[in-house]
């Protein structure tokens, strides 16, 4: 399968940014991906602390859900983007990643389960914390995983979408920039490709705020793709014949499982 990762600054204009993910997709169907992964806040931009975000958030059912349904379908391949979704009759919204597919449309909704509030931010002042574990659906015949920048820090919490069967970790991100962060970045990117043995893909943002520096991993910690800090897209081919060797060769989930079903098996007086 042919993965793309669609890097771009968005701003707060919701139609502007629809224009980019419109032109950045094209891009990526030329280029034969089955499947591209846009930033977090690809659909409006954070702004600044005191913005209130709530009057751009939107329902499932809302403009840009629609758009980018139209857009899959038009150029035949699934994308993955994130958005501000709107709770009825609350004032706190979620930052969300939707999966969209060609023919079925909308297949999934993450929404953001650890929220930024470190490095002098404060996310959970304008979001809602998601409740549920990382997204899995079915993409191109792997199983992926959906998170959304932050959460990738949180190792135990992306070992469990691959004990649950997750072969692809796709991650839109909007990596605030700062001392370190790319750094950051990076390592944790390769750390959750070699931790589970997984493909991985951060789709980042630009711009003085962010860090940029989107990535494809392979599964033994490879980087098989890469974008700098400017837009643009990048694309990887992966393969489930590189991931059955790589767990072969590197067999660390297949142990963890063994562990976690022995400790779990093992008599009372033994825990």
């Amino acid at each position: 399968m042919r993965l793309a990762i669609a890097q771009f600054s968005a701003g707060m204009s919701k139609p502007a940014n629809l224009e980019r993910i419109s032109n950045l997709t094209a891009r990526a169907a030329d280029a034969g991906a089955q499947v591209v992964v846009f930033p977090e806040g690809a659909m409006c931009d954070f702004g600044v602390a005191t913005d209130d975000l709530s009057g751009a958030a939107e329902p499932r059912d809302g403009r840009f859900i629609q758009t980018v349904s139209e857009l899959a379908n038009r150029f035949g391949l699934t994308v993955v983007a994130g958005m501000f979704e709107s709770i009825a009759g609350e004032k706190l919204i979620y930052n969300s990643a939707v999966v969209v597919d060609p023919a079925k449309g909308l297949v999934g909704t993450y929404r953001k389960r650890h929220l930024f509030d470190a490095f002098g931010e404060t996310e959970s002042e304008r979001f809602q914390r998601g409740d549920e574990d990382p997204l899995l659906v079915e993409i191109g015949g792997f199983k992926a995983a959906v998170v959304i920048c932050y959460d990738i820090r949180f190792a135990s919490f992306i070992e469990r979408a691959a004990d649950a069967g997750a072969e692809l970790l796709l991650a839109p991100a909007a990596w605030v920039a700062g001392p370190l962060k790319e750094e950051h970045l990076a390592v944790l990117a390769h750390a959750r490709a070699l931790d589970n043995t997984m493909y991985v893909a951060v789709s980042g943002q630009t711009g003085p705020a962010y860090t940029g520096r989107s990535v494809i991993v392979d599964p033994l910690g490879a980087t098989l793709a890469g974008l700098g800090d400017a837009e643009g897209v990048a694309i990887a081919e992966i393969s489930r014949e590189r991931l059955k060797a790589a767990r072969a060769r590197l067999p660390v989930l297949a142990q963890r499982c063994a562990a976690m079903n022995a400790r779990a098996s093992a008599p009372a007086s033994r825990r």
